[in-house]
């Protein structure tokens, strides 16, 4: 007999990643070789755009590498200071640092309302996407070849 609980418990959690963890390096190769390597551990990127002249945020890119790729999560620029390269600017430095930390891919998730099609200029491709995430908005999964 079994019982289902709801609570938030925080050490459940944890044990069921690790118990997850285990399953799947069980299961996979390659992911007992990479829990083997440096790329096992994600390390922040953060990159921040300064007005200079006022020292106020004009922007801004908060990511993650791990297993050899970029994971971008928030890539955001000031109405004023849009459409003026600043984006690509952070994007571009964000492979770099990406690519000097040894990844070879970059992935991000956009809504259509968002930079879809900035993505796709700065040379991602759509790799799939989720309709109606939520309710009467389209999520589009970008990733990019970054050797």
């Amino acid at each position: 007999m079994f019982r289902i609980e709801t609570e938030v418990d925080k050490e459940r959690h944890a044990l069921l990643g690790e118990r997850m963890r285990a399953t799947n390096n069980a299961r996979s190769p390659a992911l007992r070789e990479l829990r083997a390597s440096a790329y096992d551990e994600e390390v922040p990127l953060h990159l921040w755009l300064m007005d200079e002249s006022t020292g106020a945020l004009a922007g801004g890119l908060a990511a993650h590498v791990w297993a050899r790729w970029l994971h971008v999560d928030l890539l955001w620029i000031d109405e004023t200071h849009r459409g003026t390269g600043l984006g690509t600017r952070l994007l571009n430095e964000a492979e770099d640092l990406a690519r000097a930390r040894g990844c070879t891919h970059a992935r991000l998730e956009t809504w259509d309302f968002q930079a879809p099609v900035f993505y796709r200029r700065q040379g991602y491709d759509l790799a799939g996407h989720v309709p109606d995430y939520p309710p009467g908005i389209t999520e589009f999964l970008f990733i990019k070849r970054l050797t």
